[in-house]
C-alpha cells in the first residue's frame, strides 16, 4: 500500500530501504512538538522493524551539534524536524566520520543534497503549510512498514501501559502523532491542515486513530472550563468576553442551559452537540453585536482533529493540546518525558508531563505580561521586544506569537523577539513570528532571518510564518535594521 503522498513516495522509500539495512540508528530530532512526534513517529517504526536505536535532542542543529553526532559510532544517523538547513555542514561530517544521513524535514534546504533526503520542499511541496517534520518522517515510517513483518514486533511490545491498542501493520496508527506535529506547528492556516497534511489526517481517520469535524476553534475545548475557554480565547477577540473573567460568566449564565455540575463549570467536551450549537450561536451573536468584522467572526470556527485513542476531557484527545503538553515536556529540558508520552506511556511520564505544562502556562502568562506592560519598539516594517534573561529562549518564540494582536502589538507586521542565551553568554537567541494574512502578503521570516543573521555573522532559517535565528550579543541593532529592510522589500512597503 503506497503512502499517502504520491510526490515524495520516492524519497520516502529511498529513505526507508537504506535505514532497514542498518544495524543501528541514531535518531536525531529538535525539541518542539514537532520534533517530538517526528522523533515518535520514527522510533514506533525503527522498532516495529526490529531496528535498534538511540535517541538525542538538540536544541539547535549547529556544528557543534552535528560534531557531537559525528563523534559517535554510528554509522546510520536519523534527522527528523531538522538536518535540511544544515545538510552542508552534514554532508561535510559525515564524508569525514563516514556516517549516512538521513533527512526528514521540511525547513529550507541548505546548498548541498544527501542521497535519503524526505523534504516537502524539494518536490514543489510548501513545507510551512502542506507538510510538518512530523509528516515527513511518517512517510518514511509508512514506506518502512511496506516491507517489514509487523507481528512479532507488535506482539514483544506488549507491555502493558506503554503500547497503544492501535498498531497496525501499516504504521497508518502513527497518523495521529504526525498531525500533533502539524498542529504544533502552527500549520493549520485558516482552521484546518492543508495538503500533504490532510491526506494524512484522511489515513487517519480511515486507520480510527483521528476524528476530525468543524468545532469551536479554541484551544483548551477538553480541559478548560467554559468560562476560562471564552476568557482566553483572544485569536479572535470578542469585546465584553476575550479577557474578561466577569463578562465570560455572564455571557454564559445568561444562556438557557445548565452548564454547571455540581457547582463546577463543565468543559467544552463535556456538552452536548445541542448545548455546543446553543453556546457556538449565542457567542456569533454576541461578537456581531460588539462589532466583530465578519472575516473574523468566521474564525470562532474551524476543524478540529481529536485522537480517538486518548479519553475525552484529558490534554491528549485535541491535537492542540497534545502538541502544547509536548511543548511543556522539551522546552525544559525533558524531552525524555515528551517521547515517552507521545510513545504511550500514561503513567509517570504523562503526570510529570502535566507538571510541566502547569509551570509553562505560569511562564507564558508572565512573558506575556511583560510584552504586554513594557510593550513593543515599532520599526517601519517590524516590531520587537527584547527580553534579556527574564523570558526563556526556548519559549520567547511562543510568547511572541501569542501577543501579536494584543493590546499595543499589531498584527499589521511581524514581531521579532530577543532573549539571552543561558548556554551561549555571547549569543541572543531571535525568534520571529507573522501571521498567514502577511504571508500570503509575501513574507517570509525564514529568508528575513536567516539574511539578517548572516549580515551580523549569526545564521538562521525557519518557515515564512515562524522562524528563528542565534546572532552574536551586541549586534540586535545592526540585525534589526537589515531585517526591517528586508521585510519592507517582501510586503512592498516604503519606510
Amino acid at each position: 500500500m503506497a503512502g499517502p503522498v504520491a510526490a515524495l513516495e520516492d524519497r520516502a522509500v529511498a529513505c526507508a530501504r537504506r535505514l532497514q539495512t542498518a544495524d543501528r540508528v541514531l535518531l536525531a530530532s529538535h525539541i518542539d512538538a514537532d520534533g517530538l512526534t517526528s522523533a515518535a513517529v520514527a522510533a514506533s517504526a525503527l522498532e516495529r522493524a526490529g531496528l535498534p536505536f538511540e535517541v538525542v535532542f538538540e536544541k539547535q542543529l549547529d556544528e557543534d551539534a552535528i560534531a557531537h553526532v559525528a563523534r559517535t559510532d554510528y554509522e546510520t544517523v536519523w534527522f527528523t524536524d531538522f538536518g535540511s538547513g544544515q545538510l552542508d555542514v552534514i554532508t561535510d561530517y559525515a564524508d569525514e566520520a563516514g556516517f549516512t544521513p538521513v533527512i526528514a524535514d521540511h525547513h529550507q534546504p541548505a546548498d548541498a543534497d544527501t542521497e535519503f533526503h524526505c523534504n516537502p520542499l524539494l518536490e514543489g511541496l510548501d513545507g510551512a503549510s502542506e507538510l510538518s517534520g512530523a509528516g515527513a518522517a511518517y512517510l518514511v515510517a509508512r514506506a518502512m512498514a511496506e516491507e517489514t513483518d509487523l507481528a512479532t514486533a507488535t506482539e514483544a511490545r506488549a507491555d502493558g501501559e506503554t503500547v497503544a491498542t492501535t498498531v497496525q501493520p501499516d504504521n497508518r496508527d502513527l497518523a495521529a502523532l504526525a498531525v500533533v506535529g502539524a498542529v504544533g506547528d502552527m500549520q493549520a492556516s485558516g482552521g484546518e491542515l492543508h495538503g500533504a497534511n490532510a491526506q494524512i489526517v484522511a489515513e487517519g481517520v480511515d486507520a480510527g486513530v483521528l476524528e476530525a469535524g468543524t468545532d469551536l476553534a479554541l484551544y483548551g475545548t477538553q480541559t478548560r472550563p467554559l468560562p476560562k475557554l471564552l476568557e482566553y480565547a483572544t485569536d479572535v477577540r470578542i469585546p465584553g468576553i476575550s479577557n474578561d473573567q466577569g463578562g465570560a460568566m455572564r455571557f454564559l449564565d445568561g444562556l438557557d442551559l445548565d452548564l454547571r455540575d455540581g457547582g463546577e463549570w463543565r468543559c467544552w467536551g463535556d456538552l452536548s452537540p445541542d448545548e455546543q450549537q446553543t453556546v457556538a450561536s449565542a457567542l456569533v451573536k454576541h461578537a456581531i453585536s460588539r462589532g466583530v468584522p465578519a472575516d473574523k467572526i468566521d474564525g470562532l470556527v474551524g476543524t478540529s482533529y481529536q485522537l480517538t485513542a486518548e479519553s475525552p476531557g484529558t490534554e491528549l484527545r485535541a491535537a492542540s493540546e497534545f502538541s502544547t503538553l509536548l511543548n511543556a515536556t522539551a522546552r525544559y529540558e525533558r524531552a525524555d518525558v515528551g517521547l515517552a508520552v507521545c510513545l504511550g506511556d500514561r503513567g509517570d511520564a504523562l503526570e510529570r508531563a502535566r507538571e510541566l505544562l502547569r509551570s509553562h502556562r505560569r511562564n507564558l502568562s508572565d512573558g506575556i505580561d511583560l510584552v504586554t506592560t513594557e510593550g513593543v519598539t515599532r520599526e517601519d516594517h517590524v516590531q520587537w521586544f527584547h527580553a534579556g534573561d527574564r523570558i526563556r529562549e526556548t519559549i520567547v518564540g511562543i510568547v511572541a506569537g501569542m501577543a501579536l494582536g494584543n493590546d499595543g502589538v499589531a498584527r499589521d507586521r511581524p514581531i521579532l523577539a530577543f532573549a539571552e542565551k543561558a548556554d551561549e553568554p555571547d549569543a541572543v537567541k531571535v525568534s520571529g513570528r507573522g501571521t498567514h494574512t502577511l504571508v500570503r502578503q509575501g513574507l517570509d521570516l525564514s529568508a528575513v532571518l536567516g539574511e539578517a543573521a548572516r549580515h551580523v555573522d549569526g545564521d538562521g532559517g525557519g518557515h515564512d510564518v515562524a522562524a528563528g535565528a542565534t546572532v552574536p550579543a551586541g549586534r540586535e541593532p545592526d540585525f534589526l535594521q537589515r531585517a526591517d529592510v528586508l521585510v519592507g522589500e517582501q510586503l512592498g512597503r516604503r519606510g
